[in-house]
């Protein structure tokens, strides 16, 4: 499909300026023809469609019609190539800057754009944009619902857990297209904050939809049982498959590769191989992190530079403002010097954990376990015995030290 290049501003006379406006019209209806009824939809075509009928849209200020649906295929994957269109040849449907927001258009590329850039932004600049969109109100309701939700996303990366639960609720509570991701995000904002009964009593509510299999994963893993993790990360990742979403399968991927890297070096390497197949072509930088940090969790207790590859992620880290990678980071350091017995370095990295963000405060309880003390305070509710998940994470760390995996 030829995309149309010239704007109203280029058109010489009233009825080829209402030409111009009928030939877009009509593209744009081709565009969407060809995506919702082509025999070959796949990925490459629905960006292609995406980036041509936004700009359509935009420049020739109509309806958003098929693009709504494709946006939501276009966020459904978790791939995020970039899809906004080029820059406008004038500006006179923009605000006196050039900048603004007027149309339904404008914010659907401007959300989708924030979408995209995330991956390469840090997430305050995310949240601003986010922030901006949402407060405009131009895109319908559905859409809202999903600018709001990533907004809602965007701060619990950042560590705002009450703005995040405000967002969350509001979407789960329209019971749209994304209230399952959003009762999700509440199960993950309960367990952020330690209430394991509470995000684990979501799970059953949650389906395909809501991922439940990786939030279960997500549960299992602080209380020190990898392998039920890494077997719920495995159902995950084959759900995922099974529903052709390939960025959920790389990311359920990266975090079983997490969990059993805790229990034995030699699985880890094959488990993490398969993260970084799965990772290739896709911009997913949270899940790359994860893969990284599984890697180092591998090599903990070994001379292999441990604190000095943990500054290089924690450097790359902070440039994303993404709080959940450093907190596992600083985990896995804690890891590594429990197993060297380093206890000068183990205090250390216990007050990183201790200073990173009020969420995440019972990890300072899981380096207590580690090192066979007891927990500092009560920061967390448990499924189970405090002395159960005590018992395992103190058992990770001494079969590390002894090189007894079996």
């Amino acid at each position: 499909m030829k995309l149309v290049t010239a704007t109203p501003g280029d058109i010489g006379s009233e009825n080829l300026h209402v030409d111009w406006e009928r030939a877009a019209v009509r593209a744009h209806t081709a565009l969407g023809e060809q995506w919702t009824t082509g025999p070959d939809r796949d990925r490459l075509l629905l960006v292609g469609c995406l980036r041509q009928g936004l700009t359509l849209a935009r420049d020739f200020r109509l309806d958003l019609g098929w693009l709504t649906d494709a946006a939501w295929a276009y966020v459904s994957d978790s791939v995020w190539e970039p899809v906004a269109p080029a820059e406008r040849a004038d500006h006179a449907h923009a605000d006196g800057a050039g900048t603004g927001l007027q149309t339904a258009a404008d914010a659907l590329t401007e959300l989708l754009s924030t979408l995209a850039r995330r991956q390469h932004e840090h997430r305050s600049i995310t949240a601003d944009r986010l922030t901006a969109l949402t407060t405009a109100r131009l895109l319908p309701d559905e859409l809202q619902q999903m600018a709001v939700y990533y907004l809602a996303k965007a701060n619990r990366d950042l560590g705002r857990s009450a703005d995040s639960r405000l967002g969350m609720q509001y979407v789960a509570d329209t019971d749209g297209r994304l209230a399952p991701a959003a009762r999700r995000g509440l199960a993950h904002l309960a367990r952020l904050a330690g209430d394991f009964p509470t995000a684990h009593a979501v799970i059953p509510t949650l389906g395909w939809a809501g991922r439940h299999h990786r939030v279960d994963g997500d549960i299992w893993w602080p209380h020190g049982d990898m392998h039920r993790a890494a077997t719920a990360y495995e159902a995950a990742r084959d759900e995922a498959e099974r529903h052709g979403v390939a960025g959920e399968r790389a990311t359920c991927q990266a975090q079983r590769a997490f969990a059993l890297a805790f229990t034995d070096p030699q699985i880890a390497d094959d488990e993490l191989e398969l993260a970084e197949q799965l990772l290739t072509g896709l911009d997913l930088r949270a899940t790359a992190l994860t893969v990284r940090i599984a890697a180092l969790v591998r090599d903990a207790g070994t001379d292999r530079d441990i604190p000095g590859r943990a500054e290089a992620i924690r450097t790359e880290i902070r440039t994303t403002g993404l709080v959940a990678p450093e907190a596992m980071l600083e985990l896995g350091l804690t890891f590594h010097h429990a197993v060297r017995d380093d206890r000068t370095e183990f205090e250390a990295a216990v007050e990183r954990l201790e200073h990173l963000t009020g969420d995440y405060a019972y990890y300072a309880n899981i380096a207590a376990f580690m090192a066979d003390r007891p927990a500092p305070s009560t920061r967390a509710r448990w499924i189970e015995s405090e002395a159960t998940v005590h018992r395992r994470w103190r058992h990770l760390v001494t079969t590390r030290r002894t090189g007894d995996h079996q």
